[in-house]
């Protein structure tokens, strides 16, 4: 009788070492996925953003309106979307947008710089959502001129530099 006593005892000051330790392991489990999303979230926002830089559509001067000949670059962004969509899906990523972010030169009105870009990148959003990319997943920012890639854009080609659009994922 002493032995089962002691060995209930015994089991009992085990239980809450057991249950102390099955909380690190959990942290160490959600780190763990956190990390692989987030080894994920890198390696598709790297993709994306080269799609980017290689698909860009014009617009006509001082309007949201796509220039003609665009058709093809926006079927290559919608897939690129649709291809990072199903990355993530397989990570178990939950909730996550994509980002359409406008970008303008420094050229002109600040804050109708700003609505331009906001406006040319819903324009791409309506495309790229006609193309099958589901609305509820993608939204538009615009910048205007506030994220510049060449500081000063004082010629044409650093001011076409920066009259851009870009994608990413947001997890």
């Amino acid at each position: 009788m002493k032995l089962k006593a002691l060995c209930l005892s015994v089991s009992l000051l085990a239980l809450p070492g057991v249950a102390s330790a099955q909380l690190p392991l959990d942290a160490l489990k959600k780190t763990a996925g956190d990390a692989g999303k987030g080894a994920v979230e890198k390696r598709v926002n790297t993709k994306l953003m080269d799609e980017g830089r290689k698909n860009q559509c014009s617009f006509k001067s001082g309007t949201a309106d796509l220039d003609a000949g665009c058709d093809a670059k926006l079927k290559k962004l919608a897939a690129a979307l649709i291809d990072a969509k199903k990355q993530l899906d397989g990570a178990g990523a939950k909730s996550y947008k994509f980002e359409v972010s406008g970008h303008t030169d420094s050229s002109g009105d600040a804050a109708k710089n700003k609505k331009l870009s906001e406006q040319r990148a819903e324009t791409l959003v309506k495309e790229l959502v006609t193309r099958g990319v589901p609305r509820n997943e993608i939204i538009a920012v615009g910048f205007g001129s506030e994220k510049p890639l060449v500081k000063p854009d004082d010629t044409a080609a650093k001011k076409a530099k920066n009259r851009r659009y870009e994608l990413q994922v947001r997890l």
